[in-house]
This record gives C-alpha cells, structure tokens and sequence, in this order.
C-alpha cells in the first residue's frame, strides 16, 4: 500500500489540527484539515482535480452542532456616539429624528409588501456530518468516510452507514485504534465498536422491517395505481397527472383516494413517504405521443 492521503473535517480547531499533526506523524500518512463542510467539499473537488484525491475522509459527526446558525437579519444599527466618553459625545453634531410613524398605523407584517420579508429572519442552516458524508460519497465515490463520534448513538451510526460510512470511531479513541480503522477502511474492511453493533443491527433490522411493509401496501396498488403514485412521488398535481396520462381529473382524483386508502393513509405528503421507503421511483417525464383516444389513420397505398 502506497501513501495514505486522509481529509480531517471538523470545526474544533484545536482537535482537528492535534490530530491532523498526529496522523502526519505517520510515515505513510498525508493529511489536510478543513473546518467546514464547504471547505471539505472544496478540499475534495481540488484534490480530484489535481490527480491526488483524498483515500480517507475523517468527518465530525457534530459538524456544525457548536456553531449557532447565523441570522441574515441586518444587525442592530450602531447609534452616533455609541462607546466614546461623554465629553466626545456632546462634540458630536446633532443627529437628524428620524420620521415617526403616525399614532394608529400598525407596523406592516412579515411578508406585507411595505414591511420586512419573512426571508430577512430565517437562519442560516448549520451543516450537517452525516450529509456531507452522503455528499461526498455521492460525488467521490472511492474515497472511504470514517465517522468521529463524542459518544456512540447506534441511529446515526446507522444513518452513516446507510449514506456510505465503512467507519465509527469515538474521538476519545486511542491513534492507534483510528489508524487501524482507517487501514482496514482502505482493505473494504467496515469498523463499528463492540458496543455499537447490536443497537445498529437493530437499527438496520428496523428499517428492512418498514421498508418490506411499505412494499407489501405498494404491493396492493393496481398498475395503474402506482403510475398514479409514481406521478405523486414526482410532486405532479392532480391536473399534471391527468395530462401526463391522458385521464379525466375525475378519474384521477378517484385513483388518488384509492392509493391513499390502499396505503392506509391520509394525504399525499404521507403516501409519498411510504413510497419512498419501498424504493418508488419517481415518474419520469412524459415522452411526446398521440393520446390513445386519438384515432390514426393509414395513409392510402400504405402497408
């Protein structure tokens, strides 16, 4: 085995650059660090680029939980004068009033054109460990991901592995233990502590049950059906479902309550999910054709 080129991603500064500093201490050991999401995804995507891809991705499992996630409301305007001494202060011009609203005119609601946008006090997404992994996965498949965990949780040791994972080890592990972990990892070796494995089996063992009883209720679904709940899965409304398959809205609607009933639920967003734990692909869309109630006819001299 040649040069072992590993991507440590986690936004404690001070752990990622002691174990980076570790791992580099390793004759057969290359390492980068990035503190981000982002800054992994572009530490992967250069790498790729310049022909020296990463082997090993190292990913906090808590990447982003410390950060607090960043408001895009403007921040509090700084008034004149504000944290000079007051002899400074009474140097300062006197500052223009600002126009006061009228006595009886409300304040315009989140959303109202005169008022702010309900945009301006969303926050910013924290990322998330687990989502990168699938991303990068997703977008370099021969890189293996080994997960770094405070503690053990068997769901999100299940959760990284179904999004590609062949690793968990605890931060609180010895080096010897991870670089073990992260050989076997490049061997198609997959690493879970002891003590994890029976919570992930039961985990994994969970998921297989709801999804074989998700395929049983798809199982129900006539033909037609589930090209109604395929059109579903692919966000189409009753009218698009109609064009697509060249039904009456009527007949659709009545199809729609069928899935529904069949599936044992109540809305559409919730017919979908089942679907989707079944492995319900999406519609695809529609190729060009003439509708079945459109009659053709052969051209005389034709055979």
């Amino acid at each position: 085995m040649g040069r072992i080129r590993v991507l440590v991603v986690d936004d404690h500064r001070i752990f990622a650059e002691a174990l980076a500093a570790a791992l580099a201490a390793e004759p057969d050991v290359e390492v980068g660090a990035a503190g981000s999401a982002a800054a992994a995804e572009r530490a992967l995507e250069r790498a790729a680029v310049e022909g020296r891809a990463f082997d090993v991705v190292l990913i906090d499992a808590d990447l982003g939980a410390g950060a607090e996630a960043v408001p895009t409301v403007p921040r509090r305007p700084v008034r004149p004068g504000e944290g000079l001494s007051d002899a400074a202060r009474r140097r300062l011009p006197s500052p223009v009033p600002a126009p006061r609203r009228p006595p009886g005119i409300p304040v315009p609601p989140v959303g109202h054109p005169a008022g702010p946008s309900a945009d301006a006090y969303r926050t910013a997404p924290a990322p998330d460990g687990i989502t990168l992994l699938a991303r990068a996965r997703r977008n370099h498949p021969a890189v293996r991901a080994i997960v770094l965990a405070a503690a053990d949780d068997p769901h999100r040791a299940a959760r990284a592995l179904h999004a590609g994972a062949t690793g968990w080890v605890a931060k609180e592990s010895s080096l010897a233990r991870l670089l073990a972990v992260v050989r076997g990892v490049l061997r198609d070796e997959t690493h879970l502590p002891p003590a994890l494995l029976t919570g992930v089996i039961r985990e994994l063992t969970t998921a297989r049950r709801d999804r074989t009883e998700s395929e049983r209720l798809v199982d129900t679904l006539t033909p037609r059906e589930k090209q109604i709940l395929r059109c579903m899965v692919a966000g189409l409304g009753r009218q698009a479902v109609a064009e697509r398959l060249y039904l009456s809205p009527h007949t659709v609607r009545t199809h729609m309550q069928n899935v529904l009933g069949k599936l044992g639920v109540h809305s559409t967003l919730a017919a979908v999910a089942v679907a989707r734990r079944a492995g319900v692909s999406p519609s695809e869309p529609a190729v060009p054709a003439v509708p079945p109630s459109v009659a053709t006819t052969t051209a005389p001299g034709a055979g």
